[in-house]
């Protein structure tokens, strides 16, 4: 059962996103622009990681390491990507997504409380540690390797961005990112993302309240939805991620390069940076992988069947 304190943290929690979120739109609508939501997006994350974790518990924060552990990490995880995404902001001077919905008062507060679904469900294995009085100085097997993995996520994804970034400002080299990383993976910033949500919600099985452990705490279980949300948005939406970037989407790619990034395809993961994914089974790549048959590219065939007699 959820006490009364992780109670009052979830639901201050949930008000301060819609506090943002709506904030921002109601502003971005007025103004007609969408150069401040991705800024907001990373301000939202912020302002929950710092409320959590100032407003008083059980036992002081500092004090308790994994509390730290967690924050510290999400901190340095939501830091970069509100820097990444100020920048990106400023370089592109707009974004697309929006051209053809932010004249449209409820598609355009969709949009908005999207993304504060989004930064408040990612967020909840990290209230749910700093809302626990579970108090422990003890890491266990589990807590070393998901901090380990949380980390190595971040460093995945910043290397990512990185790389690509100076990859655009050199002129788009080669008309496909292979460089550093990206050699390894067709995606490595999303895969760094999504090992952090997974990592975070392991590293909170030990903040459980409940005497038996995180596998009888349906609480614990409900913070799954972080990285499943987190895998949902960047495999499955159309606008953004891997159904952004693969698919139909690759035509530019195919018509300039075409034997050039079939070699790169079919030897480089499209998430996890891996050696010899030639190698793999076609049958572990559709699965294990995630490698899913809707990420082909297939030409439409415009060609008229002309002269065809019943």
């Amino acid at each position: 059962m959820v006490t009364t304190s992780q109670g009052f943290v979830y639901g201050t929690s949930i008000a301060i996103t819609l506090g943002i979120q709506l904030s921002g739109f109601i502003v971005a609508y007025a103004l007609q622009t969408e150069t401040f939501y991705d800024i907001l997006g990373g301000v939202n994350y912020l302002a929950l990681a710092l409320w959590s974790a100032l407003i008083p518990g059980p036992s002081s924060w500092a004090d308790d390491p994994h509390k730290v552990a967690m924050t510290v990490l999400f901190l340095c995880s939501r830091s970069w990507l509100l820097l990444f995404l100020a920048w990106r902001a400023h370089e592109r001077g707009g974004d697309s997504r929006f051209d053809e919905i932010k004249t449209n008062f409820v598609k355009f507060l969709v949009a908005w409380l999207v993304q504060g679904a989004w930064c408040f469900l990612i967020s909840v294995p990290m209230i749910f540690v700093n809302s626990s009085s579970v108090y422990s100085t003890f890491f266990t097997p589990l807590d070393w390797i998901s901090s380990v993995g949380f980390g190595l996520g971040i460093v995945c994804e910043l290397v990512a961005d990185v790389q690509k970034a100076i990859w655009v400002k050199k002129g788009r080299e080669g008309g496909f990112c292979t460089k550093g990383i990206w050699n390894y993976s067709r995606h490595p910033n999303y895969f760094g993302e999504m090992l952090q949500w997974w990592c975070s919600w392991l590293l909170a099985y030990s903040s459980s309240e409940k005497a038996e452990g995180g596998y009888s705490d349906p609480l614990w279980w409900f913070c799954i939805v972080s990285p499943l949300f987190t895998m949902h948005i960047l495999m499955n939406v159309p606008s953004t991620g891997l159904a952004h970037a693969e698919g139909q989407n690759l035509k530019r790619y195919y018509d300039d390069n075409a034997e050039k990034y079939s070699e790169y395809r079919a030897s480089t993961s499209i998430l996890m940076p891996m050696i010899g994914y030639r190698y793999v089974p076609m049958f572990l790549k559709r699965t294990m992988f995630l490698d899913f048959p809707w990420y082909e590219y297939r030409p439409s065939n415009n060609t008229d069947d002309k002269n065809k007699e019943d």
